[in-house]
């Protein structure tokens, strides 16, 4: 499900066009209703005419209120910038239009609104004039401009078609197996408890994953997941998703934290960053001053220290390295905003270079704005390392294919990223290049090995008498190809994680064991056997003396052997019947079922279960009434 954003001015009618649209108002709090204001984040849904359900995120229009719109407008997909055919561009709308721009967000939308209230044809193509001079500069300098009203309805199918049409063009999100979802809204449920709202990105989440909330490090699990306010058991990239949370109570969390799996992120207090500060600013900015920084939902004041000016100029880009109050989540690549804390401007933005640099950077060394420059063009090894992700598992030519690296390059990231651990060799082979070995990214690999044993010790739990969980099953969850999880296997067997067992697959160290109730039914049912070794009760009555597991598990431990669905027999007593046939056959060079029976003394339906049997296994063959060894 994709995401889409809406901005403009308050008197542009932006919510009651959203309302329209989704028959949903976004303005849920009273002074929201009694103001005629969006506020806070509104959240609505809507079918488009493909058939895509898409969330629309609506986000405050007013100067009081810009700083919640940034909470919302980082995740989304597309902007439907909304302004009103009465009023035109609004000195508002322009800061909202140079957000977009600094966050660069890819595709959007104009909407004309309240065209009801005008007359003048003339009119209109005035004001959608000053619009495309007004965009020009800006992302949305192609964006298509529709006139519509919500009071008559004018124009909405046209604006959803148009919708369709955009997002159509727009790739969906990568999965690089490491999700996070930034938080806009937290609340507590009736009979649900804790509920997170946000766009997930980077990776999906399932019912019964383990989650973690950054900075703060508080361990919950995913109870229930919501896109689309449908339950759903996986939550995609891309998507506005709503997380049921146990383990951690609502007032422990906060807006602008993000939920993650465990180990996949760090949180930094420190930022390297490429910046742009807005041409009409009112100041320049200077060294080591203090601002606001807005990154995913979160807010936090730094200070920020310029690297290689002494003063940034309107209109113009430097190297910045931001040091934050608090703790934040970031990776290489994410977008932010800088505003001055007092009085309020939006500054300026640009993208993350560095989300963890080692040090406090020494200004205007040239050796630290070189390395800047590099990973803003992004390093081989961090190229390598996405396409890794990307592809999720792959060989390393093909890794190497898809990241387009010449090969000198490629081989250098190759050895970087398995020096540094990021990268994982599902299989024994070369690493270069050229090679046909298996490779997995490392936060990919946790995840993969961290559910796996989740699945196999839930396994152990419901049937503890059992040997391991079936291979077939165990491939099924984890929904692997055949090659992926045979290698995947090998290296948790190679590591002593998990041990495989014929066509089943146990933790390492697992065994089956039956407690005094169980061990006194198994005792009882051997004296029976004991009794009548060569005419034992059958396998129905097996279960009924014991039960069902019990009866395998004697099997899987080699205590009773089936030679067929209704007969078994003690270990000893099949190997002495099993020994006692070979030695007949070979002092008389044939044996007949009913020689078999007299020579154990049982009846008709155990002789030909076992010879049956011994032509399954290849020992015997059948030739008329007789049976041979086979040779």
């Amino acid at each position: 499900m994709r995401v889409i954003g809406t901005a403009g001015h308050v008197d542009h009618g932006k919510s009651t066009l959203i309302e329209a649209l989704t028959g949903t108002h976004p303005d849920r709090l009273k002074e929201e209703q009694a103001r005629e204001m969006t506020i806070e984040l509104g959240f609505g849904w809507l079918t488009l005419p493909s058939g895509e359900e898409i969330g629309i995120v609506d986000v405050p229009g007013h100067r009081d209120f810009i700083e919640n719109m940034l909470a919302g407008v980082g995740g989304i997909d597309a902007a439907l910038l909304v302004i009103a055919a009465d009023e035109g561009i609004m000195p508002q709308t322009k800061e909202h239009l140079a957000i977009l721009d600094l966050l660069q967000i890819p595709s959007g939308l104009i909407a004309l609104t309240k065209i009801d209230l005008i007359q003048d044809k003339d009119w209109l193509d005035l004001v959608e004039a000053d619009i495309r001079a007004a965009v020009k500069d800006t992302i949305l300098r192609g964006a298509p401009i529709l006139r519509v009203s919500a009071r008559t309805q004018s124009g909405l199918d046209e604006l959803r078609a148009t919708l369709s049409e955009i997002l159509k063009q727009k790739p969906a999100r990568p999965d690089l197996g490491r999700p996070r979802l930034p938080i806009d809204r937290v609340f507590t449920m009736s009979g649900f408890g804790t509920v997170v709202t946000g766009t997930l990105s980077d990776g999906h989440l399932a019912t019964g994953d383990e989650i973690q909330i950054l900075p703060s490090g508080l361990s919950g699990r995913i109870r229930g997941l919501q896109m689309h306010r449908k339950k759903e058991e996986t939550a995609v990239p891309g998507s506005r998703t709503a997380v049921n949370i146990s383990g951690i109570a609502s007032e422990q969390i906060q807006r602008g934290e993000v939920l993650i799996h465990p180990g996949q992120y760090q949180p930094t207090r420190r930022l390297d960053a490429r910046f742009r500060l807005l041409p009409d600013v009112s100041a320049s900015l200077k060294h080591a001053g203090e601002v606001k920084v807005f990154i995913g939902t979160t807010e936090t004041i730094a200070r920020l220290r310029l690297l290689d000016t002494e003063e940034l100029m309107p209109g113009k880009d430097g190297w910045i390295q931001l040091e934050l109050r608090d703790p934040v989540v970031s990776v290489r690549g994410d977008r932010y905003i800088l505003r001055r804390p007092s009085p309020g401007e939006t500054l300026g933005g640009g993208t993350i270079v560095d989300a963890q640099p080692k040090e406090r950077h020494k200004r205007f060394d040239e050796n630290v704005l070189k390395s800047l420059a590099a990973l803003a063009q992004g390093s081989p090894a961090d190229i390598l390392l996405e396409a890794v992700l990307a592809l999720e598992a792959a060989t390393l030519k093909e890794v190497v294919a898809r990241s387009h690296l010449e090969s000198t390059q490629a081989a250098q990231a190759i050895r970087e990223l398995f020096d540094s651990n990021q990268l994982i060799a599902l299989e024994d082979g070369q690493l270069n290049p050229i090679s046909e070995t298996l490779v997995m990214a490392s936060p990919r690999w946790n995840d993969l090995q961290t559910k796996t044993e989740k699945l196999i010790r839930n396994y152990h739990e419901q049937f503890p008498l059992r040997r391991g969980m079936p291979r077939e099953e165990l491939k099924s969850r984890l929904k692997l190809s055949p090659r992926v999880f045979n290698a995947i296997i090998a290296k948790l067997a190679k590591d002593n994680i998990v041990t495989e067992t014929g066509s089943s697959v146990a933790k390492a160290g697992h065994e089956i064991k039956f407690d005094n109730g169980q061990q006194a039914k198994v005792q009882a049912l051997m004296r029976k056997f004991a009794q009548n070794p060569y005419s034992p009760p059958s396998a129905k009555e097996c279960q009924t003396e014991t039960d069902e597991e019990i009866v395998n598990a004697l099997i899987e431990l080699h205590e009773l052997v089936a030679v067929s669905p209704d007969v078994v027999f003690r270990k000893q007593d099949y190997d002495s019947m099993v020994a006692k046939v070979r030695a007949t056959i070979q002092m008389n060079g044939k044996i007949t079922l009913a020689e078999v029976r007299d020579l154990f003394d049982t009846s008709r339906k155990y002789a030909q279960a076992l010879l049956e049997h011994l032509d399954a296994i290849g020992m015997t063959m059948r030739e008329g009434d007789y049976r041979k060894l086979r040779k």
